[in-house]
């Protein structure tokens, strides 16, 4: 290829890159938030109970939004509606440091900035999704590399914000830490405002038949949809047990088994860092992978093996090896989902259903905790261990078994 053509193909492939590098700032913003919240009301009330609260006011928001924020979505334009959710989301975490040091900031009002904050912030992460299918044509990148390397960016991100994070905290403390939070949406909604292109799918978006019809017609698609109601429903179950597992049982078993607090942290970055490099080459080899075989066997591998080798007591090394091999599997799951939605939805639904499928997979996930403690203090840690890992594998056998799930074969196939 010669120089032009090579300049010629970055040049198309700038916007998508430029994507994936917003899609990276806002996650970091996520995180920085998650981390730097907690801190920030610990110490300015000194109560663990206000820092729970102030946790429940940055989870249920994202429900609400994700519920009901997709038709906006589809309103407004993704890219008009990614510039405005980073905007507001910078802006609003900006806030709360700056009246902290110069008003003062009451506990009322700093819940009321963090429920604002997440039901502002989650439309932002629907829209650029959305983007993903049209940038990846529009620079020629096949859509499993593009759905890959948007899940890979975001777990890169996750783990390299983490630390980075606990070791600006004891640096600057909480409320410096809420400043870079809100830079990173603000350099965001810059790359997105000024480095994506409407797409030819945005300028030719439909006239609106009012908010409740249009909700109700992305609830529809996706209760019809088999497939994609199966592939929910399995999404809602396992994020309810995943949410138990890393929320209450592995730092009950670092106690109880290991009696080292280290070991939580090291099955959770075990399992981070396999799915990074799981998604990375899925990217290179995923298209020549066959997709419901492969969605099916990396569904299972992903949470039962990790879940059962805990309840089975086995050396901590070998449940630290295959954490990590659990978390490779993991690295295709969220790939070969995007494939089936932007291959399934129509573009005129697929913020509205998008978000749809977001609330939900968010809705089970503070039940998976309350499950895991409760059952845990009524038959004991082993006991809820195997359980999980029972309801895994159930949760995991509709690729296997159901005949909606052939389509993803026939999808794949029709895109060859």
């Amino acid at each position: 290829m010669s120089n032009a053509e090579n300049r010629g193909a970055s040049r198309v492939r700038r916007p998508f890159i430029t994507l994936l590098a917003a899609s990276a700032l806002s996650v970091t913003g996520n995180i920085l938030s998650m981390l730097a919240v907690p801190w920030f009301v610990l110490d300015t009330t000194g109560s663990a109970g206000l820092t729970g609260l102030a946790a429940f006011a940055t989870t249920f928001p994202v429900v609400v939004s994700a519920a009901f924020g997709g038709t906006i979505v589809d309103w407004m334009g993704f890219r008009a509606a990614s510039v405005v959710s980073d905007l507001m989301s910078g802006l609003i975490v900006l806030a709360i440091p700056v009246l902290f040091v110069t008003t003062g900031l009451g506990y009322p009002a700093l819940l009321l900035l963090l429920f604002v904050r997440w039901l502002a912030a989650t439309p932002g992460e629907t829209a650029r999704k959305a983007m993903l299918p049209d940038l990846s044509a529009l620079g020629g990148v096949r859509i499993e590399r593009a759905t890959a390397a948007y899940d890979g960016v975001s777990r890169g991100a996750t783990m390299v914000a983490a630390p980075v994070a606990g070791v600006l905290i004891l640096w600057l403390g909480p409320s410096a830490l809420l400043l870079f939070d809100a830079i990173t949406f603000l350099l965001s909604a810059a790359l997105i405002g000024l480095g994506v292109p409407r797409t030819g799918h945005e300028r030719a978006r439909r006239g609106s038949s009012g908010y409740v019809s249009d909700l109700r017609d992305g609830l529809t698609f996706l209760w019809r949809d088999r497939l994609q109601m199966s592939a929910t429903t399995m999404i809602v179950v396992t994020n309810m047990l995943d949410t138990g597992v890393t929320q209450v049982l592995l730092a009950l078993y670092a106690r109880e088994v290991t009696g080292d607090p280290r070991a939580f942290g090291l099955l959770t970055g075990a399992l981070g860092a396999g799915a990074v490099a799981g998604t990375i080459v899925y990217g290179a080899a995923g298209e020549r992978l066959p997709r419901r075989l492969t969605y099916g066997c990396c569904f299972l591998l992903a949470g039962v093996p990790r879940i059962l080798v805990l309840a089975l007591g086995a050396p901590f090394p070998v449940a630290l090896g295959v954490t990590a091999l659990s978390g490779f599997a993991a690295g295709a799951i969220n790939p070969i989902l995007g494939v089936l939605q932007f291959g399934r939805i129509p573009v005129r639904l697929r913020a509205r259903v998008l978000s749809s499928i977001t609330a939900a997979a968010y809705a089970g996930m503070p039940v998976g905790g309350l499950l895991a403690g409760s059952l845990t203090e009524l038959t004991g840690l082993t006991f809820t261990l195997a359980a999980f890992a029972c309801v895994y594998l159930l949760a995991s056998i509709p690729p296997f078994v159901f005949r909606a799930w052939r389509e993803l074969d026939r999808q794949q196939a029709a895109s060859t």
